[in-house]
């Protein structure tokens, strides 16, 4: 899937700078205030989100807007994982990306590195995106065959809940194959978090509990999904 440096892991396991917080702090607002004007977003279940500690945000995924836009559900910073070559675009673009709580993985290699940089994240008691359909998918149904189970993996690994979210509308403000972000009212609805899977003796989650999991997280995105489009 991806693979990260170990100079990666050994930085995004290591405290968020001032910087990176202020930078945070400034560009999420002018995103919100953005996306009051352009989406005139709403967000339900807020009080579903965890006060303290790591937890695991798990959105459907229709659009490149989704990343972006998730800041404007919660203050605290977000951490995410995107392909390497985002950040190769211009300067300006690796700044931001990584000001934002982003950072790079490789594509189309061992999923190693990029399981061990999203645990660190965790372990620093942060909140982490992983999108379980994997990329961007079209239409209203969640597919089970489209679920990957990073999210469960990674969720009984480290034992800190799933926070589902569904959204309504980014497919349709910004389809695929389209550079223009067309003005749709786009809605956030967070569900409840949902427990990590239990480990056995060995301290292990065996795979067929992760698969469980995995179709669980995926009745759940369903329903907010389907909230989310009614409350449009």
């Amino acid at each position: 899937m991806a693979t990260v440096s170990e100079a990666t892991i050994e930085k995004f396991g290591a405290d968020l700078g001032r910087r990176e917080r202020l930078a945070w702090t400034v560009l999420r607002s002018a995103m919100v205030a953005a996306a009051k004007v352009w989406f005139r977003y709403e967000v339900h279940g807020r009080e579903n989100l965890p006060t303290d500690g790591a937890f695991i945000l798990s959105p459907v995924h229709r659009s490149n807007l989704d990343t972006p836009l998730l800041p404007v559900i919660r203050r605290k910073q977000i951490r995410f994982m995107g392909k390497e070559s985002l950040w190769e675009v211009n300067k300006f673009s690796s700044w931001f990306l990584t000001m934002m709580g982003g950072f790079p993985v490789e594509r189309d290699s061992s999923d190693r590195g990029a399981m061990a940089a999203a645990e660190a994240v965790l372990q620093r008691g942060e909140t982490l995106v992983m999108f379980p359909e994997g990329t961007r998918r079209s239409g209203p149904v969640v597919q089970a065959e489209n679920m990957y189970d990073g999210p469960a993996f990674v969720s009984g690994r480290q034992q800190v809940p799933i926070v589902p979210v569904g959204i309504a509308s980014t497919e349709e403000a910004m389809p695929v194959g389209k550079k223009f972000v067309y003005p749709k009212k786009l809605v956030f609805v967070i569900g409840e978090p949902i427990d990590p899977p239990a480990q056995n003796e060995n301290g292990r989650v065996p795979r067929r509990v992760v698969k469980e999991h995995t179709e669980l997280l995926r009745q759940r995105l369903q329903e907010l999904f389907d909230q989310a489009k009614s409350l449009r």
